[in-house]
């Protein structure tokens, strides 16, 4: 039987009593100089970091991508060099709108976000369980999620405050129909798609360039629970999708989700975009597959719960800003919003130096000049934290690792693209494509919501849905009669 380790304080110092604090006397007031209480209560009251502002509740473990496919005429990244490679990563699902203690069968978005360790530096690709996004331009961001949070004032969640918001941006109703359809509740998180939602790009070695869409499909089935059943859940085991993908680690059945990709030339994306009138960087709309098919390219399985939830799950850092020689960015609109806002989130969250801790520290040798700050674990080179300029100069060639850049063109400025895009045609094909019983579901969960906003709210946001499909319109109004609201 192994002996229990001695209780020491953080510097080691062992610990004498741990039940009994230093008093003056048996009932005299306690003493400034008993270090261990004082520790213990300081440690004690710093245990929370200041929780994410979205996806705060949230599970994660790890697990390895491995490569089926060849795709190294796509992309010139070491981690698709091979059939079979496999590399490490770490997957993070999560709610978006709810708190750390919420439940995590709500009616909400799932975060979908992975770390890759690769030999050449930590890819972290940040999506959801949905392949398109309620907004298209990152300075709405936090106007949206304000809208998700609690009223300042009753410190409630708003129906008012979502349908005001939703009501009045039409970009937002083909996720709308979405988060209302079965798939807004599902069964755990094993029993999703997930999507990296933003267009990326990968170079390959003769330095081309194609633009990407991610797909993870999960291989355990979709699975999605009754508006009804999310609710008991929320109630009974608020922590159920949680338990579940903890559990089916453990035992040994572990999920896997197949990696495919959309893939089109620049080229291809300004003839689909002249044919459709669709902004293919516009993330509020997705590449139908009939235009663009999925190609396979790996296999993700999550095989290896965290050690420590807090370490871990709730420590790890992503930004879509990580990626690797072989990748690229797009002009998306919300993601070069979130290649700054996702870092900088960190950066007040955990520190300067988030980036030394295990689970987010790159798993290949790195250099690089920034010193000190708080936590800063790997200070301490005696390397000089500077580089001398080269006088001859460094000839910089496009975005570097032999990726060209964009050609841009036309005046710098702000262009508001809703005046004259589609936001209805896509949404009212999702909803053409769902069976009449996920329909009804449909009206049914939206008119809930919707029941409880004024009159105004609730007529702009049925015009909307009059413009996707007449059918959608007249079926929540049909939904809403139940509530005892009639709007002809």
């Amino acid at each position: 039987m192994s002996k229990t380790p001695t209780l020491t304080t953080a510097a080691g110092i062992p610990v004498v009593d741990n039940q009994n604090s230093l008093s003056a006397g048996p009932r005299g007031p306690l003493l400034l100089q008993d270090f261990h209480l004082i520790e213990k209560l300081q440690h004690f009251n710093r245990e929370r970091i200041p929780e994410r502002v979205v996806h705060a509740k949230g599970s994660g473990a790890h697990g390895t991508f491995t490569v089926t496919h060849n795709i190294s005429h796509l992309s010139k990244a070491k981690l698709f060099s091979e059939i079979g490679k496999k590399t490490d990563m770490f997957m993070r699902i999560s709610t978006v709108g709810g708190e750390r203690g919420s439940a995590d069968t709500e009616r909400d978005p799932r975060g979908f976000a992975m770390k890759f360790y690769t030999e050449e530096g930590n890819w972290d690709l940040v999506g959801n369980n949905t392949p398109m996004f309620f907004i298209k331009d990152a300075i709405k961001f936090p106007d949206f999620i304000h809208t998700q949070k609690r009223d300042p004032q009753t410190n409630l969640k708003s129906p008012t405050m979502m349908f005001d918001f939703w009501s009045k941006a039409p970009e937002s109703l083909h996720q709308v129909t979405m988060l209302f359809s079965d798939r807004g509740t599902p069964d755990g998180h094993r029993h999703m798609h997930g999507f990296g939602s933003h267009t990326y790009s990968l170079i390959n070695d003769k330095d081309e360039r194609v633009y990407v869409k991610w797909h993870f499909t999960t291989q355990q089935g979709i699975k999605n629970l009754s508006a009804a059943e999310a609710v008991r859940l929320a109630g009974e085991d608020p922590d159920y999708s949680q338990r579940d993908l903890f559990n089916a680690i453990a035992t040994g059945d572990f999920p896997r989700w197949e990696v495919r990709l959309q893939v089109a030339t620049e080229a291809e994306l300004v003839a689909w975009e002249a044919r459709t009138g669709w902004n293919p960087f516009d993330v509020t709309k997705v590449w139908p597959h009939a235009d663009f098919p999925r190609i396979p390219v790996g296999m993700i399985e999550l095989n290896r719960n965290a050690a420590n939830y807090h370490a871990e799950v709730e420590q790890v850092a992503f930004s879509p800003a990580n990626i690797v020689p072989g990748m690229g960015y797009s002009p998306d609109k919300m993601l070069q919003g979130r290649l700054f806002a996702y870092h900088d989130a960190q950066l007040y969250r955990i520190g300067a130096n988030h980036q030394h801790l295990p689970v987010n520290a790159p798993r290949c040798p790195f250099h690089n000049h920034q010193a000190d700050g708080a936590m800063a674990i790997h200070s301490g080179s005696t390397t000089p934290n500077y580089e001398n300029v080269d006088a001859a100069g460094t000839n910089p060639s496009g975005f570097g690792h032999g990726d060209a850049g964009w050609e841009l063109s036309g005046i710098a400025g702000r262009y508001d693209g809703r005046v004259k895009e589609d936001d209805y045609t896509q949404a009212g094909n999702l909803f053409r494509l769902l069976p009449a019983q996920e329909k009804q579901n449909l009206f049914d969960n939206m008119a809930g919501p919707l029941s409880q906003v004024n009159v105004e709210i609730m007529e702009r946001q049925l015009a909307h849905l009059d413009q996707a499909d007449a059918a959608y319109g007249a079926g929540v109004r049909a939904a809403l009669r139940k509530h005892g609201i009639n709007i002809d």
